[in-house]
């Protein structure tokens, strides 16, 4: 029954559009949607994609119009803080992509060198609320200026005194003679959901997806290594696998001599490999894993 399909908010383009139509695809979700194209309709499991503007997906989801959304930490953090009440959109699960962060920045050789010297001063920002909630946090008068986009500008043409922006690489900063005075949020992407009660069989889509989407985080940020070693290194070797709880050890044709295999759930970086060498591993091999079970 179409109403019992469940409907997710995606932001229509940019970074995160295809960060999260990635995750989706390697949910093992086929998404067959044309440039301009604003909705579409997946085969695999009952869901619905809707594409949208960033800052309505938290709206969307909270007003019931979408079950689910995928969208900025940031984004979502504001609209909560702007619509505290009757705000009925959580976060299911923490995404780990699209980072970046909401930070004060003020111009690099200005007079402005702590927090403190905010007090009175004037900051530009797309982030209203958050900004005023950390000033009061910090015990600071300042005053506020809303800006829908290119807030950087806004010291160089003598309409503020600060910035309250994202930043991400810090280019942008840098191109505009900026520096980093502090950080007010630490921004990724999020699987957000309506608070309101839905159907069993909405929610076992859901945990379905859920779990789908876990195992395909996992799977991105794992490695199976193997590697032939003497016995008596094991529990050295173990110590050096990243994020490596119990390996598989296997007794090999050759006197004391073992086979180790490991889910690794970090990164494996060269300087691993040889510090795992110089305890006597050997042959040692590293393989993406395509996907994983949480």
């Amino acid at each position: 029954m179409t109403s019992e399909r469940i409907r997710i908010a995606l932001q229509k383009s940019g970074r995160m559009a295809e960060d999260s139509l990635s995750l989706l695809k390697n949910c093992g979700l086929h998404i067959d949607r044309s440039k301009d194209q604003l909705f579409c309709r997946v085969k695999e499991l009952p869901i619905d994609l809707l594409f949208i503007r960033d800052d309505d997906i938290p709206g969307f989801v909270s007003n019931g119009i979408c079950d689910l959304g995928i969208v900025g930490e940031n984004v979502f953090a504001e609209t909560h803080a702007a619509e505290s009440e009757g705000f009925a959109a959580s976060v299911l699960e923490r995404l780990g992509f699209s980072l970046c962060r909401l930070s004060i920045a003020v111009p690099e050789n200005g007079a402005i060198k702590g927090i403190a010297d905010l007090a009175g001063k004037t900051l530009a920002t797309s982030y209203p609320h958050l900004l005023r909630g950390f000033l009061k946090q910090q015990n600071i008068e300042a005053n506020t200026l809303l800006m829908t986009g290119s807030v950087e500008v806004a010291p160089r043409l003598k309409i503020a005194d600060a910035i309250c922006d994202i930043v991400a690489s810090g280019t942008t900063l840098t191109a505009n003679n900026l520096r980093e005075l502090t950080v007010v949020l630490k921004s990724e992407a999020l699987l957000i959901r309506g608070t309101q009660q839905f159907s069993p069989e909405k929610e076992a889509t859901i945990h379905r997806l859920l779990s789908r989407m876990r195992g395909a985080l996992m799977a991105q940020d794992s490695k199976y290594i193997i590697l032939n070693a003497p016995r008596s290194a094991v529990a050295e070797i173990t110590q050096l696998l990243p994020g490596c709880d119990s390996p598989t050890v296997m007794d090999l044709n050759k006197e004391d001599m073992v086979a180790v295999h490991a889910v690794c759930k970090e990164a494996v970086f060269w300087e691993t490999m040889e510090k795992l060498q110089s305890v006597g591993a050997s042959a040692i091999l590293v393989v993406p894993i395509e996907k994983m079970t949480a």
